[in-house]
């Protein structure tokens, strides 16, 4: 497939906003091998035998793209952003989702063996980052997003600067102090949890 730049990505999205369905079909080629970087980004950071499988992420996030009313898409960066917060959402929902299951409603409860505390170790993991991710939110949106365009997103920090409209020493900088405060917000649940 021959390469194409992102200003043609950001013509086609643009056009998909003004309810050109023709847009949307040439798009997602272009965009279905980001999108599955991204997905398969995602998924590294979470537990081996995870449920969900990349592509499952990938179908999911396009479902709830395609889906949804439709964005006045800014840019490539715009629409990548966004793709990142859904699939954080999605992984967000599918640990909850898990987590319900696991209290069982009424099923007769059995020891766990060790592989399952690791997984509920990591489903927690990613509770505990979405919550904290939130109430960095609420004290700093441009950090809560920084985050979540890196670590979901697999944005670099250029690319980040560009979706923000920053420099990259100003995300090179929020990135360096989220991640302080989300460690000590983390470790202070933690600890109360404990």
């Amino acid at each position: 497939m021959p390469a194409t730049s992102p200003g043609e990505v950001t013509q086609l999205l643009h056009a998909w906003s003004q309810g050109d369905t023709a847009a949307l079909e040439a798009l997602i080629p272009l965009v279905y091998g980001d999108l599955r970087k991204r997905a398969r980004y995602c998924m590294a950071r979470e537990r081996p035998d995870h449920s969900m499988q990349t592509s499952d992420l990938v179908n999911e996030a396009y479902l709830r793209l395609v889906g949804s009313k439709p964005v006045g898409w800014e840019s490539r960066q715009h629409f990548f952003a966004i793709a990142a917060r859904l699939m954080r959402q999605i992984l967000v929902e599918h640990a909850r989702s898990r987590r319900q299951l696991k209290r069982g409603g009424g099923v007769r409860q059995v020891p766990l063996d060790e592989g399952l505390l690791v997984c509920r170790e990591q489903e927690r993991g990613l509770l505990a980052l979405d919550e904290a991710l939130t109430a960095l939110a609420a004290n700093d949106e441009r950090k809560s997003k920084v985050v979540e365009l890196r670590v979901f997103g697999g944005l670099s920090m250029q690319e980040t600067a560009k979706v923000l409209k920053v420099s990259p020493q100003t995300v090179r900088r929020d990135w360096r102090l989220a991640k302080a405060w989300l460690f000590r917000e983390i470790s202070q649940s933690a600890d109360e949890g404990a």
